[in-house]
Parts: structure tokens; sequence; C-alpha cells
């Protein structure tokens, strides 16, 4: 996501670290540089204009530091600008109402259905009891698609036959108080374009039911086409906040920087992926950072704690420990590791590699690659072998190779690598006790008072 935006802006911040100061000259310079970075990002003219102004204003006025680099001051100035550009702060979901009322809105396409059934995955992770409501009643397979996705993730969906729609969503709401459901999304109709009888429909259930959130869903690949959607949308119905489909797909990212500036109302959700779980809460600043190659760490800690069980990390940290580390878990944190979603956003999110996109995706793919090779070739062991490396011979290997279409010199490489890794593991840990040991019996006499020579003659026991 904002890969081509990106990979430009970091380039224009390089050159300008070349330069001994911020001047009128090399600001015009790199400005007009940004200026074109962002139209080819396909972000609305209005919001580049307004947005190289105010970096103008600020890098020729008082608020340039005195004492730091030209590419650190540029840094500063564009990131703050990127923060106010995307909506300045998170802004969560209203839970209000009794049972609280979500509205999905969008044009047919837009990932509107699957969307819904991502937020009840992320509702229901958060402790909240979601309710899906079926209230596309004119696309034939609308219904169909929400309820097979419901089953999938284990949310209920109710719908009826009919199309008096107000009747649905009335029941349901009787029907969630009956029966404990906290919050209802409502999976409104699309359209192929913005017409009367759409906006019609959707204003009465606003006038009606007054919901907490109405929640326009736009495919951020439309570009300048997102922002009159959004604009459209907004004038009629008043949305309360957008969720941006399809982000990760969006080298460019133009619709994410234009859609706030351009209606004032913020983004609350992304959805980064084709996974029901890849819906995520919008962070301006953490993606500003992120444009600017500066990694995203707060996300990253936060996906690590998703995908990480507590209680297998431990058990794998203590096999790690007695160098038990077998093939079977190797291939469990393989699995983990893809929980995290593609290796190459992964990267963007570490700070400080400085990986351009290219990098980026020519060492995913080959990572990717390489992980996939290793699972087929554990999985070409019989279950004992899995379990215990060790009895790996010669004779074994071969059958291996020969089962896997992996070459011998790449299964004994393999081997030896993982038996090294095993090694080190129980290396570190034993490093681990001898230094507990050291410092308890440096402490042992304490009143506190070692003498400098006791202390050294008590490390060269431990050598």
């Amino acid at each position: 996501m904002f890969d081509s935006l990106s990979d430009k802006l970091q380039d224009i911040i390089k050159r300008t670290s070349e330069q001994k100061e911020l001047t009128q000259d090399n600001m015009s310079d790199a400005l007009r540089e940004i200026r074109r970075a962002l139209l080819e990002a396909d972000v609305n003219f209005r919001v580049v204009k307004a947005f190289i102004s105010n970096i103008k204003d600020k890098a020729e006025g008082e608020n340039v530091l005195s004492g730091v680099n030209p590419s650190q001051q540029l840094v500063k100035i564009v990131h703050d600008e990127l923060i106010e550009l995307l909506g300045k702060e998170v802004r969560p979901l209203d839970f209000s109402g009794h049972p609280n009322l979500i509205m999905m809105l969008g044009l047919q396409g837009s990932g509107k259905t699957t969307s819904s059934a991502k937020l009840a995955v992320k509702l229901k992770k958060e402790g909240r009891n979601p309710l899906l409501v079926a209230c596309d009643v004119y696309r034939p397979a609308a219904i169909t698609q929400l309820k097979a996705l419901g089953e999938q993730i284990g949310v209920e969906v109710f719908s009826e036959d009919g199309q008096d729609v107000q009747a649905i969503i009335g029941n349901a709401i009787n029907y969630a108080k009956e029966n404990g459901f906290n919050t209802l999304i409502l999976d409104t109709a699309g359209r192929l374009q913005i017409d009367t009888d759409m906006m019609a429909e959707l204003l009465l259930i606003d006038r009606v039911f007054h919901p907490a959130e109405k929640l326009l869903v736009i495919d951020s690949m439309t570009g300048q086409e997102a922002v009159n959607v959004a604009e459209n949308f907004d004038a009629q119905l008043g949305v309360t906040g957008l969720v941006l489909t399809k982000l990760d797909g969006d080298s460019r990212g133009g619709a994410a920087l234009s859609v706030v500036y351009c209606t004032q109302k913020p983004i609350k959700l992304t959805g980064t992926g084709e996974k029901l779980n890849a819906l995520e809460d919008f962070y301006p600043e953490r993606m500003a950072t992120r444009i600017l190659g500066m990694g995203d760490i707060v996300s990253l800690v936060e996906r690590a704690q998703e995908v990480f069980d507590e209680k297998s990390a431990r058990e794998m940290s203590e096999k790690m420990a007695k160098a038990e580390f077998s093939f079977n878990d190797f291939l469990k944190m393989q699995k983990q590791m893809k929980m995290f979603g593609s290796m190459d956003n992964l990267l963007g999110m570490i700070p400080g590699l400085g990986l351009s996109k290219d990098d980026r995706q020519l060492i995913s793919h080959e990572g990717e690659k390489q992980f996939k090779r290793i699972e087929v070739f554990i999985q070409s062991m019989t279950p004992e072998e899995r379990e215990h490396p060790e009895l790996m011979n010669s004779s074994r290997k071969k059958r291996i190779a020969s089962g896997s279409g992996i070459s011998l010199h790449d299964v004994n490489l393999f081997i030896n690598q993982f038996e090294q890794m095993r090694g080190m593991m129980k290396g570190m840990n034993d490093m681990k006790k001898n230094m507990g040991k050291l410092m308890g019996k440096m402490g042992g006499d304490l009143g506190g008072k070692l003498s400098m020579h006791q202390m050294m003659k008590n490390m060269r026991k431990f050598k």
C-alpha cells in the first residue's frame, strides 16, 4: 500500500539531505517533486494544492528547527502534514444505542458485504455480540453471500423474505433484544451508481432507526472516483466514517489521501487483505510513518500479540532451551508467521530497513518460496522423523529428497542449518544460566561489599 508514493517521497527526502539548509530555491525543487509524486499517486488536485501550500508555509517560516539537517526538517514537516491530511487521530466506532446499529453503505463491488462480515469478526474478537442483518433485498445473491460468510465466521445472519427493508430491520432489532445481540450490522443495498431510489431507501432507514454509525465502504483502487462517491453519499446522508477496502492492493494511495480532506469525515477502518480477519482500525500517524519508510513498530507488536499465543510461545521457548525443538515446531512457527500477512507487508512495518518496493517484493517472493519448499520437505518426513530430528541418517535423507522433489544437497543444507540453530538456541540458554550463577556468586557475601579481587576470583571460576 502507498508503495509508489512512499518510494518517491523517500527519494525526494534523500536528495534533500545533500543540501546544507532549506532555502527557497531547493525547497521549490523538492515541492515540485512532491507535487508530481502526489498527482501520480492519483491524489485529488485540491488536496495536492493545500498540502504543498502548508508544507511551503512551514518550511519557510519560523517552524524550521535550527541545527537540524534539511532532510530531517523536511521529513518532520511532511510527516506532520500527512497526519493532518489523513485525519489527525484515530476515530473509534460509536457503540451507543441498545442495540447499537451500524449501517454499511456503498456501491456494488466496493466490498460492502465482505466488509460487514469482517467487521463482525473484529467486533466478536473485541467481546461484542454482533448480528448481521441482510438488508440488500434486490441483488439475488446478496443474502446467500452474507449467510455463507456468517456461517464461515460463526456469526448469525438475520434475513426475511420480502422487500420491506424497514420491517426487516425492525424485526431484527426485536430479535436482537430477545437474544442478547448488542450490535446490528446492516448490510444495505448497493447500486452500480448513485440513484434516487437508492438514496430514498437509505434516508428512510436513517430517519426511522437513527444508526450510531453510517460507514461508507469505498474501494481504494478507484482513486479519484472515490472522492466523488464519498462526497455524494455524505451530502445526502451525512456519513459518520469511511471504510477503505483493498488498501493492500492500492500502490498509489490517492483515495486514502483524498477522501478525508474532501469530505472532512474520518477513515475509521481499512481492509488490508482478503482474509476475514483483515479489517483494522485506521491510525493516521502510523500510516504517515509507513508512507515515509519509517516502519510501524506499534502495529507490528499489536499484530504479534494477536498471532502468538502466550502459552504456546512459552512452551516453544522451553523446547528451544533444551534443544528439543522439532521439525513440527518449526512448521508451527512458520504457520504463525504466515498469520502476520504477506512478508512484503511485514517488512514495511519494520523501522530502519529503508527497502524500496522492488527490494521488499524480491525478498518477500524469495522468502515465501523458500518457506513453501521447507514445508514440502518437512511434510515428506514420517511423523516420527518430524518429532525427532536426531533420527536423520543418509538413507532417510535420500528418501525425503526423492519424495519432496528437493535435491539431496538442499536437504542436507537445511538439516545442517536446523541443527546449528538448535545448538545455538541451547548455547544461548546455557550462557544465560551461567550468567545467573555468576551473578549469584558475585553477590553471595553481600552485605554487598565484595572486593574487586573477590569478584575477579569468582568470575575466573566460570571460564
